[in-house]
């Protein structure tokens, strides 16, 4: 019984996700053109018999034709979901989704959280009860602006910024909130506010751990949101792929999958625009998944702030997808075998 809620699960998920993908195609080939069907059976090919199962097919497809080729080794954004992750992070890739433990896993990291919403409490980050009626006392302390986040908040879903005006306890203790995490308001580096000044601009490196637990940063990219967002949203961001050795941008972003050449607000172009200290910010996504590397793949969610310091926003274990990554600069996990997980999957 448990295997075939398995099944139905991941077959709607799948179909789902293959939905998108589709979606995504039809943009790309408005103005790339039509993926040669050369592409389309190789990729049939590649889904079927390297990884199992033709739904996988979809995302090579984008990933062709954004490329205008295909690469043996592209791993299908879906397939990652479904094989890659559960495999290789299982159960505490939804720990680490939790920013109350992450602090706990990741004792030297400098953490953002100013205090937690859980279960009908608040807390601090020390463990302690928040009194709701010294609580807004307490958040703005030492700053004029905080941000909170859902727990399990997706594509900018469940964020708002927040100030001593706007804030009303009520509104959490009364069960119209769900659990979440008060964090610090950054303020950014004046080579991101170029772009978008309105909210935090936010670099995504994908780091991974080998079977000897060696950690390597594989790919990134950084989003900017739009002048009406205060903070990243899914749908309006403009998001650019990161050359992951140098830090600078690829020449053309991607919005919803349309090619742009620069930020649609404010014009700046990203053609030979190199993100300051991304050096760091590698190391330091490397130095805190070597904490914790029996996790195979994370997804880090960092920016640089106005003292030029790398600030770490979050870490995510679970929805931490790579499409942009392996449709513009995979693939960038070929030599991890991760094709083969499904496999190990079937013979367990």
């Amino acid at each position: 019984m448990e295997q075939l809620k398995h099944d139905i699960y991941w077959h709607f998920k799948l179909k789902r996700s293959n939905g998108r993908a589709l979606k995504a195609l039809k943009i790309i080939e408005s103005y790339n053109g039509k993926v040669s069907p050369k592409f389309r059976k190789l990729s049939d090919e590649y889904a079927i018999e390297v990884l199992g199962n033709k739904a996988y097919a979809p995302w090579l497809y984008v990933y062709s034709a954004i490329q205008n080729r295909f690469e043996d080794g592209w791993i299908p954004d879906n397939y990652y979901a479904k094989e890659v992750v559960p495999k290789l992070n299982g159960d505490y890739g939804k720990v680490a989704d939790r920013n109350f433990i992450t602090p706990f896993l990741l004792p030297s990291m400098e953490s953002l959280d100013v205090a937690y919403f859980i279960n009908g409490k608040f807390c601090s980050p020390d463990s302690k009860i928040i009194d709701p009626m010294a609580v807004k006392d307490y958040l703005f302390e030492k700053q004029d602006k905080i941000v909170f986040k859902l727990e399990n908040s997706k594509r900018g879903k469940g964020v708002y910024i927040l100030n001593k005006n706007n804030f009303d306890p009520s509104i959490y203790t009364s069960n119209k909130c769900g659990n979440g995490v008060f964090q610090k308001f950054i303020q950014q580096h004046p080579f991101f506010s170029e772009f978008a000044d309105n909210s935090v601009a936010t670099i995504r490196i994908t780091t991974v751990s080998d079977e000897l637990g060696n950690i390597s940063a594989r790919a990134s990219y950084i989003r900017f949101g739009r002048t009406k967002d205060t903070h990243i949203m899914s749908n309006s961001a403009i998001s650019i792929p990161i050359d992951i050795n140098t830090g600078e941008f690829h020449s053309v972003g991607y919005m919803n999958w349309l090619q742009v050449d620069k930020h649609p607000d404010s014009n700046v172009s990203f053609h030979q625009k190199t993100i300051p200290h991304f050096s760091k910010c590698v190391d330091k996504a490397i130095e805190m998944h070597s904490v914790i590397p029996f996790m195979g793949c994370l997804g880090w969610d960092l920016t640089v702030d106005n003292l030029e310091k790398v600030q770490v926003i979050e870490v995510n274990g679970i929805n931490n997808g790579i499409k942009l990554s392996e449709a513009t600069t995979g693939p960038c996990f070929k030599d991890l075998n991760w094709s083969n997980l499904w496999k190990q999957r079937q013979e367990s």
